[in-house]
């Protein structure tokens, strides 16, 4: 079998806000030309839009930056709305037409198939860049009581029997949908097969899939790592394998799926991005406030508390690295079946 590796830079796969001058110094800005300490002028507060229902990961980043934010007194508030739909599609769409340029918005590699599976009129690239923050591997579960042991049994099962097995996580054509049909892919099947035979039911957060997989509705679920290990700790799920190369902090027990015989190495990146139209010296200012949050302890402390791995990039390179992940998204659903 050919090996699959999906990683951050690469995936094979509200608002209203107030400016105020606030010159906290220069912060890290990630290799950013843009946020120059002469340019940059740190917003006193922020606005910051999670485009999925509360639950799931991008929830859990929106409220981590909020929270990090204000904690450290980078800015005096930093108020959290719940916009979602379509996989962040309908946030995205906002987004771009917002005329407030203190505004952030949770995106991540979600967003960049979900645009291309809704056929999203706003695209990522209508909108502002300010960083990308984290990776984190995905994780596969099944109810405490599946008959499912091994990775391998569950997709054996989907190969046999097709639409009678349920998959259930995130978006249709997101992070977890592509995982599926990776993993589809790395046993031997071709586009059009994984179409027909994976029956995905998908989600607009995290909880609806924690639902789904307790009440037996459900014969197995993807999501990070983040999200399930809660339910893996108490006994409720059983995790079967993790999309890392080594085994995740959260779930130290799971295996991984190379260690399962399926080459797939996928994690999942999130990060934050701003209206499309502010100005230079604003943009300046988010990456600079987004910078010295991603130096402080109290975010080092959220990224071991969730298992999240720090991905920090801002500025030049992560208009780069979203400019090729959007062109790898757009092949690898090619490639699965979930695009023409």
């Amino acid at each position: 079998m050919r090996r699959t590796v999906l990683t951050a830079g690469m995936a094979g796969i509200a608002i209203l806000a107030l400016t105020a001058c606030n010159p906290q110094g220069p912060g890290a800005g990630g290799g950013s030309d843009d946020a120059s300490p002469d340019a940059a002028t740190l917003p006193d507060a922020v606005q910051i839009i999670v485009p999925a229902d509360p639950g799931g990961g991008w929830d859990q980043t929106g409220r981590a930056v909020s929270s990090t934010l204000t904690e450290d007194g980078l800015v005096s508030t930093a108020s959290v709305s719940n916009v979602g739909g379509a996989g962040g599609t309908v946030g995205l769409a906002g987004l771009a037409n917002e005329r407030d340029p203190n505004t952030l918005m949770v995106t991540g590699l979600v967003m960049v198939g979900a645009v291309e599976t809704n056929a999203a009129e706003t695209r990522m690239e209508d909108t502002t860049p300010i960083a990308r923050l984290t990776e984190e591997p995905l994780v596969v579960v099944v109810p405490a009581s599946s008959e499912y042991q091994t990775l391998q049994d569950l997709i054996d099962d989907v190969v046999d029997n097709g639409q009678s097995v349920t998959i259930t996580g995130g978006s249709a054509g997101g992070a977890d949908h592509i995982l599926a049909g990776l993993l589809l892919e790395n046993a031997g099947l071709d586009g059009a097969e994984i179409t027909e035979k994976l029956n995905y039911i998908p989600n607009a957060g995290g909880g609806e899939a924690v639902s789904l997989l307790l009440g037996d509705n459900a014969s197995a679920g993807i999501s990070g790592v983040g999200e399930f290990a809660q339910y893996v700790e108490s006994g409720d799920l059983r995790a079967l394998a993790v999309s890392s190369e080594e085994p995740a902090a959260l779930l130290p027990d799971a295996p991984t799926m190379v260690d399962e015989g399926f080459d797939v190495v996928y994690t999942n990146w999130r990060g934050l991005l701003a209206p499309g139209d502010i100005t230079e010296d604003e943009k300046a200012g988010l990456v600079d406030l987004i910078g010295q949050m991603n130096e402080s302890g109290t975010w080092e402390s959220v990224l071991e508390t969730n298992g999240w791995t720090d991905a920090f990039l801002t500025g030049d390179e992560f208009d780069a690295f979203l400019s090729e992940n959007i062109a790898d998204v757009q092949g690898t659903l090619q490639n699965i079946g979930l695009i023409q």
